[in-house]
């Protein structure tokens, strides 16, 4: 039996368990996801405990995005994103991966939404990093907005081609881009959207990485603007999705995988 698992704190709240063994159980993989709970800064230190224990792969999720990359061999991706939340353990060194990118790229696939023209992402955190590099490597024109405009200019120095912008330059960016990626937690506890109602627009799609609750305000005022919406957990799931994938060899149950997830939200 395979052995995968995520190493968090906390990770009692994580929906990563039932989607990654639905997959498993839907292709009869003999695999089991179990979690790991380390001390703060003790993330390094868990991956190398779990390589030695024959543990086949790992998820990692807050703190611990940063605090690996001393115990992995990153990709390009993840070293630019700074940050790694998949690693594959099969090999003589630990390789470090960030899916985060690559998940909502395929949400946005998923509902046909074509990756040309330009895309505003509004955070320039862990989320807003890599979904600002995923964007600009499939050729959009990415422009960053950010509570604190110097951060978002600090992350446009470092994606090619991007400018950075404090929020009160939504309106603007807005009235001419083809996608809006949310990538703050503002509307995950009260119901609240950072972006303004009337900057949005029926030829915009709008991805909010917040997927609890599914239906965010964001998405409400996207969906009554008439554009396209896609809800926090189809990027969720493609995080996974692209973790199982290069973990186990097999294209992922994407339907089972999601099934389980959305029954778990």
């Amino acid at each position: 039996m395979d052995v995968y698992g995520l190493i968090g704190n906390p990770v009692g709240h994580s929906l990563s368990p039932p989607m990654h063994e639905a997959g498993y159980d839907a292709l009869g993989i003999d695999a089991k996801y179990v979690t790991f709970e380390p001390p703060a800064n003790e993330g390094a230190a868990a991956v190398a405990a779990a390589d030695r224990l024959g543990v086949a792969g790992l998820n990692v999720t807050i703190p611990f995005k940063q605090d690996v990359l001393e115990a992995v061999e990153t990709d390009d991706l993840a070293a630019r994103i700074g940050a790694v939340n998949t690693i594959d353990l099969t090999g003589e060194t630990p390789q470090g991966y960030n899916t985060d990118a690559v998940g909502a790229v395929r949400a946005l696939d998923h509902h046909d939404v074509a990756l040309d023209g330009t895309a505003v992402v509004v955070g320039a955190g862990g989320a807003g990093r890599a979904v600002a590099f995923g964007l600009a490597d499939e050729g959009m024109a990415v422009e960053i907005a950010n509570r604190t405009a110097s951060k978002a200019d600090d992350l446009a120095a470092e994606v090619p081609g991007a400018g950075g912008h404090g929020l009160d330059a939504l309106g603007d960016l807005l009235s001419g881009a083809d996608v809006l990626v949310n990538c703050t937690s503002v509307g995950m506890d009260e119901d609240a959207t950072p972006v303004p109602a009337e900057a949005l627009h029926a030829d915009l799609a709008v991805l909010d990485a917040v997927y609890s609750p599914i239906e965010t305000r964001l998405l409400r005022d996207a969906a009554a603007a008439g554009a396209t919406t896609v809800d926090g957990a189809w990027m969720l799931l493609y995080q996974g999705v692209e973790a199982f994938e290069r973990w186990t060899g097999e294209s992922a149950p994407v339907d089972a995988m999601n099934e389980v997830l959305r029954a778990a939200l």
